[in-house]
């Protein structure tokens, strides 16, 4: 399968080898043409990514520091699709390995570079289509499930970022945006992760203890994004998603994937609202000038 990834008026071709992906390809596809909001990495470094509009296991498991320079990759615990272009530092994951750019990786590393100063000032945007061919997207059986009014806010929250977060980096309260908009994505990405987490369980797990889990971890990240972040119209989602899997214990798989993208695609819109490079070289900067003071002050 070849797949062509735009941005910023450049093309790249990416070769994906199905035979080693294929459930993971599949639902790629089902998503194909797909419009991206590019983020940049703050702790592996050296690639590119953008959230994944579908939920699966990993296949034919590498670990990511062991991707070669150019590899397309689907990480399942974070719902991220990517491209690399040269080693990356520390972390460890198992990911799943898709495909292979065609040619050289200068370019996608232009882009990383300028992407790393400039999110949070402005948002790159892509498109990842199928080579030279159109397909229609095809709607997962599992979605089919889904209440119509929960389905139809999980593509609203996908199409654009909400207006709640929006307006969250226009306060200029104490400490705000900063702290308000990092505790928030926090709060999100976390959420994101503790559902991963459960559905990986639910094969052997008691369900009815795992329903609770999730439900209460929709509670708690609703409740913090509502009360402390002022996210009241985001949370509104993840209160309703709760709701729904106490309710009906016959759809928890499907509203636990439902769950998982809702979480993710919060976290994503607040996560390109943050400039993580300004932020990065200012703590540098700090630390630079005040190494030992301040972790003595700290200390005593």
């Amino acid at each position: 399968m070849k797949l062509d990834f735009e941005s910023g008026g450049e093309r790249w071709s990416i070769s994906c080898e199905e035979a080693k992906a294929p459930r993971t390809l599949a639902c790629l596809a089902s998503c194909l043409p797909l419009p991206l909001q590019l983020h940049t990495p703050k702790i592996a470094g050296n690639h590119i990514y953008w959230h994944a509009p579908f939920v699966t296991e990993v296949e034919s498991g590498m670990d990511v520091v062991r991707t070669p320079p150019g590899a397309f990759i689907y990480w399942p615990v974070r719902q991220f699709l990517e491209i690399t272009f040269a080693p990356l530092q520390a972390e460890t994951a198992t990911v799943t390995v898709l495909g292979q750019l065609d040619g050289p990786v200068d370019g996608i590393a232009r882009l990383a570079a300028r992407l790393r100063e400039d999110q949070g000032r402005q948002i790159f945007t892509g498109k990842l289509s199928f080579a030279g061919a159109a397909s229609s997207p095809a709607p997962s059986p599992k979605t089919l499930l889904i209440p119509n009014d929960l389905h139809a806010a999980r593509l609203k929250l996908w199409a654009a970022c909400p207006e709640d977060v929006k307006k969250l980096t226009q306060s200029r309260g104490i400490m705000h945006p900063a702290g308000p908009v990092l505790m928030a994505e926090s709060e999100a990405r976390i959420l994101h992760e503790n559902l991963w987490w459960i559905r990986e369980r639910r094969a052997g797990g008691e369900v009815i203890a795992l329903r609770y889990a999730a439900a209460l971890a929709l509670n708690r990240a609703a409740t913090r994004l509502r009360d402390f972040c002022h996210l009241t119209s985001s949370s509104k989602i993840l209160f309703d998603l709760e709701t729904a899997i106490d309710s009906d214990p016959a759809l928890f798989e499907p509203l636990l994937d439902e769950a998982i993208l809702c979480s993710g695609r919060l976290a994503a819109w607040i996560d390109l609202q943050i400039p993580w490079n300004a932020i990065n070289e200012k703590f540098r900067a700090v630390l630079a000038a005040h190494p030992a003071p301040a972790m003595a002050a700290v200390a005593t």
